[in-house]
């Protein structure tokens, strides 16, 4: 009796499966596009026709999140100590995209100036050396860390820093095609044959002498963006990607659209304690200055974990399932400063770029009246030398995008291509 009802229970399953496989859509889709083309009849993929290449749909890069985008209120959560007024509160939506779990990291960047030494002029290899003098100061005994943070192999897994805005956005464009490179090539898998293609960074003189750059590069040209083999470009965040990334509100919902609470800082609560009960109980969730001359706690219960700067894996997570999204380093984003942005900026992935409304010259900075102009970069997150004010998501400051700071990293993103969640 009993297998007898076993055998129906598998029966009725087989039938909805069946019923649900009749009724699966047909329409072609990005990933199945069909043999033919529906706006024409004409067959893909013919000798010299149009070439449709198989498509699995978009890999997530090496150390990327998926990110689903949404709808968030942006803005400062917190009481507006310096009295910008630059980040008020209101509605925008976010594209789903991609982001690294973790800050980059030296032995990441060593990488870099590895490749690029090999293959590229001095000149661009010079302008990529992070500036280690940094941690130089003159009152402090920080001597250790100009000489030994970047390359030392127990900093390794330690971020980056003394990288300005520009040598950010160079490193991500490497990256691009670093990853790329090694897609083109099988990924390393010695079944899969195929050929890399150029690496080679192009110096000022290169680029403004094409010919010079091809003569240079015998090497095969990269595949290209309709080929499917490659992926979109890293590059570093917007601010309202990086803010949204933050907050990480998806761990705050219970039905429907609702949302349980807001989020002051990556994670639930006013406390930067871990409230959880358990061995790591009021351990700090972030490394950050507690106050003046107080970088870490005392030795035997030093909670915060570390003087400076930690390893990128450090802290826990985010409901995103990003690593250090408050205190270690501050990061770098991709948007020009300009205090009046959330009064302008679009509601639909919002990003304030150089050279559009809110001129640099309305701005008296020849003058001394101001610090504004094309080249200022906002920076987000808090550091290890900051006070817990600037972990909160919705604060942002800015610097000169040549200028490095030992309290600046940076982490890259990308874009989420044809899927939503």
């Amino acid at each position: 009796m009993i297998q007898k009802y076993h055998l129906q229970r598998v029966a009725y399953v087989l039938l909805a499966t069946a019923a649900l496989a009749s009724c699966k859509s047909k329409h072609p889709t990005s990933v199945q596009p069909g043999k033919k083309s529906t706006a024409t009849g004409i067959a893909y993929n013919q000798k010299d026709g149009f070439q449709v290449k198989k498509f699995a749909g978009q890999k997530a890069g090496p150390n990327l999140v998926f990110i689903e985008g949404g709808r968030f209120t942006m803005g400062a959560l917190e009481e507006d100590v310096m009295n910008t007024r630059d980040n008020r509160e209101r509605t925008v939506s976010i594209q789903s995209f991609y982001m690294d779990e973790t800050e980059i990291a030296n032995v990441h960047y060593l990488e870099y100036l590895n490749a690029i030494s090999r293959d590229s002029s001095e000149e661009v290899v010079r302008a990529a050396l992070p500036d280690t003098t940094v941690w130089a100061n003159p009152l402090s005994f920080n001597d250790s860390y100009v000489t030994q943070y970047l390359r030392y192999p127990a900093f390794r897994y330690y971020p980056v820093v003394g990288v300005s805005w520009v040598q950010a956005s160079d490193y991500a464009r490497w990256r691009t095609d670093a990853v790329n490179n090694e897609l083109a090539k099988g990924g390393g898998d010695k079944k899969k044959k195929g050929g890399g293609f150029s690496l080679k960074r192009k110096s000022k003189k290169e680029a403004a002498e094409p010919a010079l750059a091809e003569a240079t590069s015998a090497a095969p040209t990269k595949p290209s963006l309709e080929s499917g083999m490659i992926l979109p470009d890293y590059r570093l965040p917007t601010e309202a990607e990086w803010e949204y990334a933050a907050k990480a509100l998806i761990g705050t919902q219970y039905m429907d659209e609702n949302q349980i609470n807001q989020r002051i800082y990556p994670w639930d609560g006013s406390s930067v304690r871990n409230p959880k009960k358990g061995r790591k109980q009021g351990q700090m969730l972030a490394n950050f200055k507690r106050g003046r001359g107080d970088y870490a706690g005392i030795a035997g219960r030093s909670n915060d974990g570390a003087i400076i700067t930690a390893e990128i894996y450090a802290y826990p997570a985010n409901d995103f399932g990003l690593y250090n999204m408050a205190g270690n380093v501050n990061e770098w984003v991709y948007d020009v400063y300009r205090p009046l942005s959330y009064e302008d900026v679009n509601d639909l992935n919002p990003i304030r770029r150089n050279g559009y409304l809110d001129d640099a010259k309305n701005y008296d900075k020849k003058g001394n009246n101001s610090l504004i102009d094309d080249k200022l970069r906002v920076y987000k997150g808090g550091s290890w030398n900051d006070v817990a004010y600037w972990l909160s998501p919705g604060t942002r400051r800015f610097l000169d995008q040549d200028s490095a700071t030992a309290m600046i990293g940076f982490r890259c993103a990308m874009i989420g291509v044809g899927r939503n969640k």
